[in-house]
């Protein structure tokens, strides 16, 4: 290979998404599916840091890249501490906490860690970037109605980061001089508020917001209280439901909005109804987050794989038009922003930043 490239690695809950870039022009990608009898064999997915990353190197294989052929390595930023966004190099202080087993479980903990091995490989820098622990919180946005229970600051970063910039750079703008409410609409749903290129505010899509395909978002207090005291559920089940089996997939048994979209073609009112409850929810979250940008919003942004659905997109633009325009991102580009935070690393040594 006649020019050094950009290995990208973002682990995801049962996949492993692979690319190489030349800068931010990705040359080749693979999503490898993880089945789950597969992962049923590791209790943690620190564990499954040998398996994924053989994965990643059968997969260099196929594309008959070495690690010498790259300029550097890239992974998704785990659950970390919490740091200001931008691009960090994997070192020891990052790699202990990732390796200490005391952070939030999640797969994305082993991007760091798999770019660092292919890195050490071959001498050159592993980063991480944009984090889901990014945390640029306004002292106020962290104040809950208990002292001990603050609002942490655990989002989309990564995607959301990207659209700002994207979208700024659209209208001929810098992300430091713009203000816009993102609206990342995925499994999980995070609605940020974006204030001069910082992330002032956001609903931590596992605890509160609006519910989503998957998660259950703000729930009555109290009934809450009466379900955890039930006798029916243990903690590690019931967090399993709230997160991972409430929503849509609660409600209508599908998390798709594909499908739920095909009954309500079909005459299916309570998938009707379930599908503009959330876009409902949604949008309230955008105007509490117009309230913390005091009304000054230049976009707001509707971005992930949700943001696809017309119905959603259409019930979102009907309550929050008289904000500000709303712009659609749909998907994401996680992997490209992550390309790009490396080749800026590369190009530009002095904005990385230390952890």
């Amino acid at each position: 290979m006649s020019e050094k490239k950009i290995l990208v690695i973002n682990p995801g809950s049962t996949s492993t998404k692979i690319a190489l870039y030349n800068g931010t022009q990705q040359l080749n990608e693979l999503e490898i599916t993880h089945p789950v009898e597969e992962l049923a064999r590791f209790k943690a997915n620190l564990e499954q840091l040998d398996y994924r990353f053989a994965t990643v190197v059968e997969a260099m294989k196929q594309w008959q890249v070495k690690p010498e052929d790259l300029s550097a390595a890239i992974g998704r930023g785990g659950p970390l501490k919490p740091l200001e966004g931008g691009v960090y190099r994997v070192g020891e202080n990052l790699i202990k906490d990732l390796q200490s087993g005391k952070l939030v479980d999640h797969a994305s903990i082993l991007g760091g860690l798999i770019a660092c091995r292919v890195a050490e490989k071959a001498g050159i820098p592993a980063f991480i970037a944009d984090p889901v622990s990014v945390d640029e919180f306004d002292d106020l946005a962290r104040i809950s109605g208990h002292p001990d229970i603050p609002r942490l600051s655990l989002s989309h970063a990564l995607n959301i980061k990207a659209v700002v910039a994207e979208v700024a750079a659209e209208n001929g703008k810098k992300p430091d001089e713009v203000d816009y409410i993102v609206a990342h609409l995925g499994g999980g749903i995070s609605v940020a508020a974006h204030r001069h290129g910082r992330q002032v505010d956001v609903n931590n899509a596992n605890d509160a917001g609006p519910f989503s395909p998957e998660r259950c978002g703000t729930l009555p207090l109290a009934g809450l209280m009466k379900m955890c005291f039930s006798g029916k559920y243990d903690l590690p089940t019931l967090k399993k439901i709230l997160v991972g089996k409430s929503g849509l997939l609660g409600h209508l048994g599908t998390p798709d909005c594909r499908e739920i979209s095909k009954r309500i073609e079909a005459g299916d009112a309570k998938a009707r109804l379930v599908l503009e409850a959330m876009a409902y929810q949604i949008a309230k979250e955008i105007g509490a987050m117009a309230t913390v940008l005091k009304g000054k919003v230049d976009a707001i942004v509707l971005t992930g794989g949700v943001a696809n659905s017309p119905y959603v997109v259409s019930w979102i633009k009907e309550r929050v038009s008289f904000i500000a325009p709303v712009v659609v991102k749909p998907g994401q580009n996680e992997m490209k922003a992550l390309a790009a935070h490396a080749a800026a690393a590369i190009a530009k040594p002095e904005i990385v930043k230390k952890y």
